[in-house]
């Protein structure tokens, strides 16, 4: 039994909001960190059918922490927060502009230095139809899944999978997966 797209956000947007919570609330919403994002993907290592094409994305990424935050045994902090994105998707040798915005979830353990982060929400393009492949149209779901280690200086290097379809809002098109590394400056995690 296949499960379509639209039940796959369902179930991690669901899952989202029944994590066990003990709060420890923020005073108000803050910049976590900014950074620079690359990716890439390839005809076979993606969700299947694959795509038609190669393509690359290169970016800025923003990232806001929402007030509060709360504690995960095993000395495992977690936080809400949004991921923006502005930058360009080139598939084809066809450039375009791309700009997302994704709720998600970061759960950190600092004595190891790393944070696991899963998050849905949208993409904006400016260009769907690339030569080899039409993805849809302007407006594509995203959800992505990662890891960030924490670097000397304030610096976080990491690696996510991220994918975007029209979940076929659009008819039955073909959607992205990219291989993204991505270096980031991070103000402060928790506070």
């Amino acid at each position: 039994m296949k499960i379509r797209m639209t039940t796959y956000f369902r179930i991690v947007f669901f899952a989202l909001l029944l994590l066990p919570i003990q709060s420890s609330w923020a005073e108000k919403f803050e910049w976590l960190s900014v950074g620079i994002r690359g990716a890439v993907n390839f005809k076979e290592a993606g969700l299947p059918p694959g795509e038609k094409v190669d393509f690359e994305q290169f970016d800025v990424v923003g990232v806001l922490g929402f007030p509060g935050r709360w504690e995960i045994p095993g000395d495992w902090k977690a936080r809400y927060q949004l991921n923006t994105t502005a930058g360009v998707l080139r598939g084809d040798e066809a450039l375009g502009f791309i700009s997302t915005l994704t709720g998600g979830i970061a759960i950190t353990k600092e004595e190891w230095r790393t944070t696991l982060d899963i998050g849905v929400g949208g993409a904006l393009l400016s260009k769907w139809r690339f030569p080899g492949q039409n993805v849809g149209g302007p407006f594509q779901i995203s959800a992505h899944g990662g890891v960030l280690f924490h670097l000397p200086g304030n610096l976080l290097a990491g690696y996510r999978f991220h994918h975007m379809s029209d979940g076929t809002i659009y008819g039955n098109n073909r959607g992205v997966d990219l291989h993204m590394l991505e270096l980031r400056y991070r103000f402060e995690l928790f506070s």
